[in-house]
């Protein structure tokens, strides 16, 4: 193999982009330099190379974890599906998406806690998540019962349009006081 660790960004993100493009799940980071005999750093530097070539093109880089995978430009989505000649995007009911906030936000986290924040039983809509490939197990807890630990997967960040978990909006919850004054005006 060649000599990774004389190449600049422009020239790694070159070879990147083809391991990339001929892997079809996500690839770790750690993998990439351990294939390319280079320290991960250089693999970083060279990834980022090619996130911003690829912004100018269809494609993007996304991230989960450690690892990284190619994929279509969320805006093409659509034209993309119907080539392929997929049914539309099913839409995800009100109940996924309260119980997908839930477990984006707060992940690791078991059924049980979804439910105390929900405050209804979510058995159906996790076996929905999961078998939509939103969400997986990501491990167990030592408590009672050991209960599952879930985290959200890749395709949930590509259902969203997302790079990573770190584009997620900013939660903005209200404060506990607020709903009491609120209710306060609706008195007398």
């Amino acid at each position: 193999m060649g000599d990774y660790e004389k190449q600049n960004p422009s020239e790694l993100s070159k070879v990147l982009e083809s391991l990339l493009f001929v892997s079809g799940e996500p690839v770790a980071v750690i993998q990439l330099a351990s294939l390319l005999e280079i320290p991960v750093l250089k693999v970083e530097q060279g990834l980022k190379q090619l996130d911003e070539e690829l912004h100018a093109r269809g494609l993007r880089l996304q991230r989960y974890g450690g690892a990284v995978q190619m994929t279509t430009a969320p805006e093409n989505a659509e034209v993309v599906a119907h080539f392929l000649g997929l049914e539309a995007i099913s839409h995800l009911s009100r109940a996924a998406l309260e119980t997908l906030s839930i477990v984006a936000y707060q992940q690791p986290v078991t059924r049980p806690q979804i439910e105390a924040v929900r405050g209804v039983s979510s058995e159906g809509v996790m076996k929905s998540l999961l078998w939509r490939g939103l969400v997986q197990e990501v491990g167990r807890t030592d408590g009672p019962g050991r209960p599952i630990l879930y985290g959200t997967t890749p395709d949930f960040l590509q259902y969203f349009g997302l790079s990573s978990l770190t584009e997620l909006p900013a939660l903005n919850l209200p404060e506990a006081g607020n709903e009491n004054n609120h209710n306060e005006g609706l008195k007398g």
